[in-house]
């Protein structure tokens, strides 16, 4: 069983930056895909970006790309999402999510493709 602690987040206007972190542990190979995923009310859960295990590989949705950096860790079991440029349709739950397998790079955008989840952190953005 693996644990997804998520820290971070919180209270920023448009154009700050905030970071979000997300560690995990329980699992003795954790060599697979982390993900980020947001839900803003009322609206569906979507696809923020994702790193390969050996953080070579990054992937970022097109409403990021450029705003956001993730990286990872490995030495702490930690995962980073840094946010910068940081705008009111930002504002959602993010959460972060750990592969129990290989994803293919079609289905990193899916959450089906993830098996474990953070518990979610608030990220709002003021106008």
């Amino acid at each position: 069983q693996e644990e997804l602690v998520q820290s971070g987040g919180g209270l920023v206007q448009a154009g700050g930056s905030l970071s979000l972190s997300c560690t995990y542990s329980g699992r003795t190979n954790n060599g697979y895909t982390v993900g980020w995923f947001r839900q803003a009310p009322g609206k569906v859960r979507e696809f923020v970006s994702a790193i390969r295990w050996s953080g070579l590989s990054t992937h970022y949705a097109d409403s990021v790309k450029g705003r956001f950096i993730i990286s990872r860790d490995s030495a702490k079991n930690t995962v980073f999402l840094q946010m910068k440029e940081l705008k009111p349709e930002d504002t959602a739950v993010y959460y972060c999510a750990s592969a129990r397998s290989r994803v293919i790079l079609s289905a990193l955008r899916f959450g089906d493709s993830y098996y474990y989840w953070g518990q979610g952190t608030q990220v709002t953005v003021s106008s």
